[in-house]
């Protein structure tokens, strides 16, 4: 149904180095914001903002809307996800609106919401600010 294109170039998070993790057993209520990777396996009810990268591990919950660069999905989103990667792998499930540039969605991973995919920063901009 969507096809990778082979031009992006996909942020491999496993490749980066997670500074940030919500562990299994822990829950947590209120926002988390931060400019690196994190990586939740834990609950977390409120909203998550990252520059870097978020992992969302198999037993992971957000109850919240998520903002990054760059996002994998093992767990449960329950909000919206605003990110220019993202993938939803096959135990994934977002229940919310999703606003991407490229999206990657296994086999057997649920989604139900709104997509919107549209390049979020022209080529133009980034060229320009690479200058």
């Amino acid at each position: 149904m969507f096809k990778r294109n082979k031009e992006a170039k996909s942020l491999d998070l496993n490749q980066q180095e997670i500074s940030t993790l919500i562990g299994y057993g822990y829950e947590i209520t209120g926002e988390i914001n931060g400019k690196s990777v994190i990586r939740i396996d834990g609950k977390v009810t409120g909203n998550v903002t990252t520059e870097g990268g978020l992992i969302l591990g198999e037993k992971g919950e957000i109850t919240g809307n998520v903002k990054t660069k760059s996002a994998v999905i093992f767990g449960v989103v329950t909000g919206n996800v605003q990110a220019l990667q993202l993938e939803i792998k096959k135990t994934g499930i977002v229940n919310g609106d999703i606003k991407t540039e490229t999206l990657e969605i296994e086999l057997g991973a649920q989604y139900n919401g709104k997509l919107e995919m549209k390049q979020m920063i022209k080529s133009e901009d980034k060229v320009l600010k690479a200058v």
